[in-house]
């Protein structure tokens, strides 16, 4: 990520130099009276609600500043929020905003079983979906193998790699390692591939105990009962939501990592709720593809915390960047397209701008690879103590390329790993 050049401008002037570009190609005034409509469908309750509340919070922020800079090729930008809920709800919502809101863009969706519902749905219609994080699981291979107007987010083992790369750099010693994962695709997917990674690596590593509870579990105690018994040197797990300070809270109780050293492949994604009094330091904890504090030399993220924290006075998540980097690669396809054509564009033909795009974003430059398929950083660190928050932070922080992460397109990912040559 070469990012010195663009580090020396802000939000404002990141903003304002992309509007520079495209201000006098502005559209027609009879047109800048027409607002862009982005329908936006997130989790506002339940166990996903902290991920997807803080993604409809970046997606208020990025329209108030694009609209401040000028809008969209002068047009300013209205958003029309959605319930994600179950799928077959879902699916109406998607099918209100755009038969009856008629939104040029839909950005959102986390969860997979809506994902793979409104896929289909997505294509028949012809509208635009860029999702935040609902299609990374097994089986959209087969039920989307190709998407015109969908676009993806990132691989979901991609945390597990970094997770198992960090392991094997921080943690050689580790021999014998259990796992905690939620019975369902992203638990096991995650499961697999760290356990292919880090044997890639420590060939001696295997497993002694696999916890299985049903997403949304509250209770872990006879979990926790089993993962002591198999007394391993490493726990992994891949919670992501309220489930990891819920563990964690438990897991202190019992003392269960006084000696066992710990591996959150994404548990970084509810970092504010991992308070100091029960989140222990020296474990690997992961932000999936945005931590809040990863460089001080990238004034987009600064502006962009700062603001969030004054409005909402909390911290930012990684869904907050899966949502402001749609709400951007979308913004640039539009302009993108405008200035070949001299006329605002189709959803196809945004969609086609769209791949193998790259735009700044608050982690750092991201893209849609020409499969559709979204690419980015991955950050992940040691669990500290010594920071201002009553929550653990990372240090160091590690910061791992697409390259390093996800495999690539066309390719399968036990094809990758064995690609791989040992240095």
């Amino acid at each position: 990520m070469k990012i010195a050049g663009a580090a020396a401008l802000g939000t404002g002037a990141i903003l304002a130099e992309s509007e520079k570009s495209s201000s006098s190609a502005a559209v027609p005034k009879s047109l800048q009276e027409q607002p862009v409509k982005i329908g936006v469908i997130t989790f506002k309750k339940g166990i996903a609600a902290i991920l997807g509340i803080a993604a409809w919070r970046a997606c208020q922020i990025w329209r108030d500043q694009v609209n401040a800079a000028g809008g969209i090729l002068g047009r300013k930008v209205e958003l029309h929020l959605e319930e994600e809920s179950s799928a077959k709800d879902t699916v109406e919502r998607f099918k209100k905003l755009t038969l009856s809101t008629r939104v040029d863009v839909i950005s959102g969706l986390f969860s997979n079983g809506n994902g793979q519902a409104v896929g289909p749905v997505a294509e028949q219609l012809g509208q635009l979906w860029l999702s935040h994080d609902a299609t990374t699981q097994k089986g959209l291979e087969e039920t989307m193998p190709k998407m015109e107007y969908g676009f993806r987010s990132v691989y979901n083992e991609s945390e597990a790699v970094a997770g198992a790369l960090m392991t094997a750099k921080y943690f050689p010693e580790v021999r014998t390692i259990a796992g905690i994962n939620n019975d369902y695709s992203y638990g096991r997917t995650c499961w697999e591939a760290y356990l292919t990674v880090l044997q890639y690596f420590n060939p001696g590593v295997k497993p002694v105990e696999a916890q299985w509870p049903k997403l949304g579990a509250t209770d872990f105690t006879s979990h926790i009962a089993a993962l002591k018994k198999a007394n391993p040197d490493l726990i992994m797990s891949s919670f992501w939501s309220g489930d990891t300070p819920t563990f964690l809270k438990q897991a202190a109780g019992d003392g269960l990592f006084d000696k066992i050293k710990g591996c959150f492949t994404t548990g970084g994604g509810v970092h504010y709720t991992l308070k100091k009094s029960f989140t222990p330091e020296s474990l690997i904890l992961g932000y999936n593809s945005y931590y809040f504090r990863w460089t001080d030399a990238w004034p987009l993220n600064t502006e962009f915390v700062k603001t969030y924290v004054e409005r909402f006075k909390e911290y930012p998540s990684y869904e907050s960047d899966h949502a402001y980097f749609t709400l951007q690669a979308y913004k640039a396809a539009v302009e993108k397209c405008y200035a070949i054509t001299r006329k605002w564009p189709s959803k196809k033909e945004i969609a086609s701008a769209l791949r193998g795009i790259s735009v700044p974003s608050l982690s750092g430059y991201r893209g849609y690879r020409e499969d559709n398929y979204q690419i980015c950083n991955f950050f992940m660190g040691i669990t500290t103590h010594n920071n201002p928050y009553d929550f653990v932070t990372v240090k160091p922080v590690e910061i791992f390329s697409p390259a390093q992460v996800i495999h690539p397109a066309g390719m399968k990912f036990h094809d990758w790993v064995k690609s791989w040559k040992k240095l």
